[in-house]
């Protein structure tokens, strides 16, 4: 299987020279520290940042520069600052190429749901909602089962959705996932994962 920073690379894959791209907080963070080379995108933080930089060597951090998720990153030549208002007209009007999100739930429609567990988590919508509207392509980066071992990629998700129907790649652990009419389709298996795995894996529909 893929550990965090074999799926941050798998997902790093999926970005294409020139875009405007927003991290989710968790797993997508770590997809700046594998951008290909040769390919030159500009990450924006919902918190009002556009060209974040990879994270600080430990020592050199800023504590003045964090992203969405209030993690230390460094700036580049070409970074700009600006309001949350302005930030999120940029995902709101559609300037955001593609988002690289975590969850905690994905349908085999592309439904998502990341922003709560009732009665454990409730950490807040924060800005997926409007990103999942907003953007032109949604990638979801996450663990393919719970810590139990039952899957989190569902026929129908179980918690609050974030966005009904918004997402089109989901990279796991276990593998690379496409929502297709009439469910899931398998792009590509991780390290060592058979077909068989991952379907046993998987209670949302593969077809």
């Amino acid at each position: 299987m893929w550990d965090r920073n074999q799926m941050a690379a798998r997902a790093a894959k999926e970005l294409q020279d020139g875009w405007y791209v927003n991290l989710g907080i968790g797993i997508p963070t770590l997809v700046s520290n594998y951008i290909p080379e040769g390919v030159t995108v500009t990450l924006q933080s919902e918190n009002g940042m556009l060209g974040m930089g990879p994270f600080p060597f430990e020592g050199e951090e800023d504590a003045d520069l964090i992203n969405a998720g209030k993690q230390t990153i460094t700036q580049l030549a070409h970074t700009s600052y600006f309001d949350s208002a302005t930030s999120f007209a940029m995902i709101r009007g559609g300037k955001i190429a593609m988002a690289i999100l975590g969850a905690m739930e994905v349908s085999e429609g592309g439904d998502l749901a990341n922003w709560m567990i009732p009665g454990k988590l409730v950490k807040g919508m924060g800005g997926a909602m409007d990103l999942v509207a907003g953007v032109g392509r949604v990638v979801v980066v996450m663990e393919h089962t719970s810590k139990s071992g039952e899957s989190k990629v569902l026929r129908h998700c179980s918690l609050p959705l974030t966005g009904a129907g918004v997402v089109d790649r989901i990279i796991t652990n276990l593998g690379v996932l496409d929502v297709v009419e009439g469910g899931l389709k398998i792009v590509e298996l991780a390290d060592d994962v058979s077909e068989a795995d991952l379907r046993q894996a998987t209670e949302a529909t593969i077809v």
